[in-house]
């Protein structure tokens, strides 16, 4: 703990004292109930933060206004008494680990969407929220003053349900946000136009939730310092709005980003840790205020740092609480090296979230409501486990069973473990990625019954010596490669110009010590990991081309990379041709058809990014033969089809599904 005694000091906050600087930013979940009630399972997840010794836990958003305030598809409310008793569970449960409980209430204004809301949405004006969304109608006056009393009512039942603090959400393209930005509001009243007339709005909630709360309930205000929109507010212009906000806020919560920056909100991947604690120390500095920064942070000497040179009082890790419920106290008792850190992938949070509506999961922890709640189970006999492909789904599969208590006996053909996500990593830009199989690597190292077995290939005799009572096959997937003409012969020749997405991972080191200036770089496969390598190109300025069949790029990407490659593509003035298919392969072009019309790109570098396929050789031999012995055999991850890095871990954690099948728990 002196290791990082700024991590580990206390902080008083009129009657709130926090036990360290750790906070759970609010992040929504898709959790609470169709009501907006809250339940057993909501109240698990943000408990096990609070076992891990999470300092202040800040509830997602809650609706002061139903319908109209309402922005998720399950989103939890307190607009009415009757959701006082729930909440209360909450805190009760939060409170017995010593965390502090903040809830952050807000009206999500234009960022309602009609379909969930049975109504149009409304805002400062008539601009909607983000680009393509729906467009709100301005609130009148008398709206705008009943809205304010709203925020007074929910804040009292804020501070009756037994949370410690109540925090004001005015940044990120809600409500508040929609009449601080010189983007969305468009009024010629007494609530548009100058500072002080777009402050007006946010000034009326901040002093009707003090008089609901008294003089010593700290209130903390979230807003975004930068915008990152041309025409929108800088943080020089936020330093200013602040003027205006800055009575009877306790705590400054330093955030960014509007819908269309979303990337800068729930930051993109290449974003360096704690990249935003400028902000926060600039509001620090002004208005000499405790004020949380967030953005990225995993490490906690990074943490730390901000704390020690005066740019932030709290830290806000929020993925990374997701990732990892136990981050304070595994770092509190020395295990920084177990930290199962997130990835920002933004693939289980925000894109079930926010692109699918789904409830929240994570891509490395795969029961983010139980945690390890599965390790109390134990196998009531010897069981012998054999897995077959050490990536990140044999890893968890492994690993579970070890924890289980089977003799667990993992089989790798290359000499290393960690898959395809350590090959992804080897893009600067996803080093994150590389989090993942080192955590997983480390844990297994903790596993006396685990033993790995790398250049070794797997075959019948070898699993048989080791009397197996279950097989998990996690054997992956390879490229898949079309029967197009030329591309086998061209494709990771010796001294070729033509890849597959491997032939990038195997050179990555020689392309980074090239000069790529002007090198023409063509890209088939609009993907994700197509657009990984146009990105990596482009970065090096290199005249890079992107072909894709569909007529758009990154179908599948969460909403988060989306924003990111969009931004991407246009930094750059990248070449795009969608709904265009490749043809031909030759040695130095392409040949391509868009629009019935046959094209050929010519290139220093072609590479070949058409996906990945399941990788199954041998499955179907060792199913026979260990079938008919009645050993249960099953296949996860990529083997089974080309997904995700979520779904692997997902099947691998589900060994003990297997487990419970055989009757050995």
């Amino acid at each position: 703990m002196t290791k990082y005694k700024n991590i580990f000091s206390s902080l008083k906050v009129k009657n709130m004292i926090l036990k360290n600087r750790i906070v759970m930013p609010p992040m929504g979940t898709n959790y609470a109930a169709e009501d907006g009630e809250i339940n057993e399972e909501h109240i698990k997840y943000y408990e096990q933060r609070a076992k891990g010794e999470t300092g202040l836990i800040i509830i997602e958003n809650v609706a002061v206004d139903f319908p109209l305030g309402s922005n998720g598809t399950t989103q939890l409310r307190i607009d009415q008494d009757s959701y006082m008793p729930g909440l209360y569970k909450l805190t009760e449960r939060l409170h017995r680990y010593g965390a502090n409980a903040a809830v952050q209430i807000n009206h999500s204004g234009a960022s309602a969407v009609p379909s969930r809301i049975g109504c149009q949405p409304v805002s400062s004006s008539n601009i909607p929220s983000k680009t393509g969304g729906a467009v709100p109608r301005p609130l009148e006056k008398d709206e705008i003053l009943d809205i304010v009393q709203k925020y007074g009512d929910a804040a009292k039942r804020v501070q009756i349900a037994g949370f410690d603090a109540v925090e004001i959400h005015a940044g990120h393209s809600y409500l508040i946000s929609q009449f601080l930005s010189p983007l969305y509001n468009k009024r010629t009243d007494e609530f548009g136009g100058s500072v002080e007339n777009r402050t007006r709005f946010g000034r009326m909630v901040i002093d009707s939730v003090r008089k609901a709360v008294g003089p010593k309930f700290p209130i903390l205000l979230r807003f975004s310092a930068d915008e990152f929109l041309e025409g929108g507010n800088t943080l020089e212009d936020t330093l200013k709005i602040l003027e205006y906000l800055n009575d009877e806020a306790d705590i400054f919560d330093v955030s960014a980003a509007l819908n269309d920056s979303i990337q800068y909100q729930i930051d993109k991947a290449d974003l360096k840790d704690g990249w935003r604690s400028y902000m926060s120390k600039a509001v620090r500095d002004k208005f000499h205020k405790p004020t949380i920064t967030v953005g990225n942070i995993r490490d906690p000497k990074v943490a730390e740092k901000i704390l020690a040179d005066g740019e932030a009082d709290l830290i806000a890790i929020g993925r990374g609480l997701i990732a990892e419920p136990k981050w304070v106290s595994k770092v509190k008792n020395g295990q920084e090296d177990m930290l199962r850190k997130c990835i920002s992938c933004n693939v289980g949070c925000a894109g079930h979230r926010i692109g699918l509506n789904k409830p929240i999961r994570c891509t490395v922890n795969p029961d983010i409501i139980y945690e390890d709640t599965y390790k109390k189970r134990k196998v009531t006999k010897q069981t012998n486990v054999v897995v077959i492909g050490g990536g990140t789904a044999g890893l968890e599969a492994a690993c579970t069973a070890a924890e289980l208590g089977c003799s667990t006996f993992l089989f790798e053909k290359k000499s290393y473990v960690g898959g395809l996500a350590r090959e992804i990593s080897k893009f600067p830009a996803k080093y994150r990625i590389g989090y993942f199989p080192s955590y997983l690597i480390k844990r297994a190292e903790n596993l006396n019954n685990l033993t790995i077995f790398t250049n070794t290939k797997a075959d019948i005799k070898k699993i048989e010596n080791l009397n197996p009572d279950l097989i998990v096959n996690a054997t992956g997937s390879k490229p898949l490669l079309p029967p197009i003409k030329g591309l086998e012969e061209n494709i990771g020749k010796e001294g070729g110009k033509v890849d597959s997405i491997f032939g990038v991972f195997s050179k990555i080191s020689e392309f980074e010590k090239m000069d790529l200036t002007g090198k023409k770089v063509v890209v088939i496969g609009g993907g994700a990991v197509g657009l990984d390598v146009i990105e990596f190109f482009s970065e090096r300025k290199a005249k890079t081309s992107i072909v894709e069949m569909l007529p758009m790029l990154g179908k599948d990407l969460d909403v988060v990379s989306k924003s990111a490659v969009k931004e991407m593509l246009k930094k750059y003035d990248v070449d795009v041709n969608t709904s265009t298919a490749l043809v031909e392969v030759n040695e130095d072009n392409f040949k391509v058809k868009k629009d019935e019309k046959e094209v050929t790109m010519n290139f220093d570098y072609g590479f070949v990014c058409l996906g990945m396929r399941s990788q199954i050789e041998g499955l179907k031999e060792i199913q026979e033969y260990f079938g008919e012995k009645n050993v249960e055999v099953v296949n996860i991850g990529d083997s089974v089809r080309a997904r995700k890095i979520i779904d692997g871990v997902r099947e691998g954690r589900d060994v003990i599904l297997a487990l419970e099948k055989i009757g050995v728990l």
